[in-house]
């Protein structure tokens, strides 16, 4: 079963635009497979504005958000994975929704227990 996750963001995120508001994205920073402006860290943490006006190329994919933006005039390409991700939400309100960390939502579901099989019941009918 996939995620959940991901299609929150990208609901939330569509949401968020529809209102003319601006779209932010706390992160971890410290998930090794991020790529992340290191300077804009705070915390083990960091906001990525991910308004359509200052970035560019945005994929909000089922395991990836990528996207073109600028950090002190550097142009750098972002990449966190959707594990990463720690809470969308409207900057001027604060709406959007918080993802717990330790909510692993991408481990499958345990499998249903297997009982042995049963052994036949056969009966003679005459």
């Amino acid at each position: 079963m996939t995620s959940l996750k991901p299609y929150l963001i990208r609901s939330i995120y569509e949401w968020i635009i529809d209102n003319s508001l601006t779209p932010h994205l706390l992160v971890d920073a410290e998930n090794t497979s991020a790529i992340l402006p290191t300077d804009f860290i705070e915390d083990g943490k960091i906001i990525l504005n991910i308004r359509p006006e200052a970035i560019q190329g945005l994929s909000l994919g089922n395991e990836e958000i990528e996207f073109n933006a600028r950090f002190s005039g550097k142009p750098m390409h972002i990449v966190t994975p959707v594990a990463a991700v720690l809470a969308i939400y409207a900057k001027e309100n604060g709406k959007g929704m918080i993802f717990d960390p330790e909510d692993n939502e991408d481990d499958e579901p345990p499998p249903p227990e297997k009982k042995p099989p049963a052994k036949p019941n056969l009966r003679i009918v005459k």
